[in-house]
């Protein structure tokens, strides 16, 4: 059954108190969220290292500079491919030592970098020796992830990732089945307690596999605490609300960088991030389920209870809703769908010629912004100078970018602002290419510069998305995008891990992406001040009109909403995002 939500904020109020401790609350977790996406920035940072000699040393020699430890030497070498470390152990064999194998030297009489005599080559057997002037641990120092083994490294980011995705699609449907609140208290426990069990990890499995739910039990909040703050906030209010969140996503970057710069042990790291989310599981008890989802379940008594919660909080009259909203108390609930409205599988965003380009030009704006998010934020520690203020600047700069879009798009329009910031992006990138690599600050500026574009595209796609498509397919072209932006966020840490044969490639694909997407955006057509369409005919008869025969509604925000609120079921209010 379809009930028009809105005349209840009517009554109660679009975000009075009630709404506002809410909203505040549910959003401190996305901050826990934002932290355990990006953690990984510092947990898999590589420092320095060369294959450890198999003896005590008693000298050391790098090109001119001798000394007696192999720790001293850390402040000259910066090895190269070609460059090693020559020791001399105490029993006066002579040694070799790269980054990935040891050399012995068959004569020992003289102790000279250059040598021509006859060698033999072992590999690192008993281990590594780290430079830890920077990071006293991480998890590529605890479990030896380099040479060989760096591919185990590379892999920690896009399992997470993968986990993100999984956990989207299995705790929305979960939402959907059992309500927002249980999902909300689940996920924040499962944020925490993986988080902790992450630290503790005993191999690199266990910590894989903690990490994994850790990323599920995140995607799963962040999917589900959308559909929950817009169910309890009016139509005036949900559009600013919604965006603001990702604002909350940025501050928990903010604390990563913060953290990495005051916490330089992985596990202890791990555990001071993880404690972010103590605060909400402490109050996540208060959090009442949703009215709307309990009406869609029938519990009209339940629902009844939180309307009039919200009335007395908000200093206003209660409403009945058995009158407000005509509800028949013995009405079964079948969990339908509204009648009329027919859903669809994917083949239906290619319902033509025109409709399937819209539907890859939408994917491909998508998968810009998730490359683009992840490849820039994971590739702050190579932009030079400090590596901790760089992520915090660039968590920082994606605050203004989502008060950007929360007015440029109702003023200018979506297409304007979105064609825009995928241009600047490019440009941003372009420019950092040309940037030489020791002007630090002004590189550290342009990728700002492009990070604010990006947050722009991604604070703009859900909601353009959700209104260049009809009713019939409007939940399904935004699961289908975020399913694409999460294959792009799988892909980021390669593309970044693949910077150290060139520096340049994150952001030459970026950029490239930015650009082709930017092009693309400009065929898309503008949604600001058009009607919802319910089907694809009705939406090519609306774009074949005239903005003043297609504008009787204010605003195309306020649409979504309106449709929204008169056509769905709150069961099919969980996106697949």
């Amino acid at each position: 059954m379809a009930y028009n939500f809105e005349l209840i904020f009517d009554h109660v109020g679009h975000f009075g108190r009630f709404q506002i401790f809410l909203y505040f609350i549910c959003a401190f977790q996305n901050i826990a969220c934002g932290i355990h996406y990006l953690a990984s920035v510092f947990l898999v940072l590589t420092p320095e290292h060369t294959c450890k000699p198999p003896g005590n040393v008693s000298q050391v020699l790098f090109h001119n500079f001798s000394h007696w430890r192999l720790e001293d030497t850390w402040s000259l070498v910066s090895l190269g491919r070609k460059d090693h470390i020559i020791v001399q152990l105490q029993n006066g064999e002579i040694w070799e030592l790269s980054r990935c194998s040891r050399i012995k030297r068959e004569n020992m009489s003289t102790l000279n970098y250059e040598y021509t005599g006859s060698k033999t080559k072992f590999p690192c057997v008993d281990g590594y020796i780290y430079d830890r002037r920077k990071w006293k641990s991480t998890v590529v120092t605890q479990w030896n992830l380099v040479c060989e083994r760096k591919w185990f490294a590379a892999l920690i980011q896009p399992l997470f990732m993968f986990g993100v995705l999984v956990g989207a699609a299995v705790f929305g449907y979960i939402s959907d089945r059992l309500g927002r609140r249980v999902v909300l208290w689940s996920t924040s426990t499962g944020i925490y307690l993986f988080g902790i069990a992450a630290a503790f990890a005993v191999d690199y499995y266990s910590f894989m596999t903690a990490r994994f739910f850790l990323a599920m039990a995140a995607s799963g909040y962040i999917v589900v605490v959308f559909v929950y703050v817009m169910e309890f906030i009016g139509m005036k209010f949900r559009m600013w609300a919604s965006i603001q969140l990702h604002s909350f996503f940025a501050i928990g970057t903010m604390v990563v960088a913060f953290t990495g710069y005051s916490v330089r042990i992985w596990w202890l790291y791990q555990m001071v991030l993880s404690t972010v989310t103590v605060p909400f599981i402490l109050c996540c008890w208060m959090l009442p389920e949703t009215p709307f989802w309990l009406l869609s379940e029938g519990r009209y008594k339940e629902a009844q209870r939180i309307v009039d919660m919200m009335a007395a909080w908000n200093g206003t009259k209660s409403c009945k809703l058995s009158e407000l909203l005509s509800l028949d108390l013995t009405e079964p609930v079948d969990g339908s769908s509204p009648s009329g409205i027919k859903t669809n599988n994917v083949y239906y965003l290619f319902y033509d010629c025109a409709v399937s380009t819209r539907t890859l030009t939408v994917w491909m704006i998508w998968f810009t912004g998730s490359l683009g998010f992840y490849s820039l934020s994971l590739n702050s520690l190579n932009l030079g100078g400090n590596e901790y203020l760089n992520l915090f600047l660039l968590g920082a700069v994606e605050i203004p970018a989502y008060f950007f879009v929360c007015v440029g798009m109702d003023r200018l329009g979506r297409k304007p602002v979105l064609a825009f910031s995928l241009f600047f992006s490019a440009l941003s990138c372009a420019v950092i290419m040309v940037i030489p690599q020791n002007y630090h600050v002004w590189r550290v500026v342009a990728t700002m510069a492009a990070k604010f574009a990006i947050g722009a595209v991604f604070g703009l796609i859900y909601l353009y998305t959700a209104e260049l498509y009809p009713t019939v397919v409007r939940s399904l072209a935004v699961g289908s995008g975020s399913m694409v932006c999460r294959l792009a966020s799988i892909l980021a840490p390669f593309f970044v891990y693949f910077s150290s044969e060139w520096i340049f490639l994150p952001q030459l694909l970026v950029g490239t992406t930015s650009f082709m997407s930017g092009v693309l955006t400009l065929s898309l057509p503008e949604t600001r001040g058009k009607p919802l369409a319910m089907t694809w005919e009705e939406a090519a008869k609306l774009e074949s009109e005239n903005d003043r025969s297609s504008s009787k509604l204010p605003t195309t925000t306020r649409n979504i909403e309106l449709e929204k609120t008169e056509e769905i079921n709150p069961r099919d209010s969980s996106p697949g995002e």
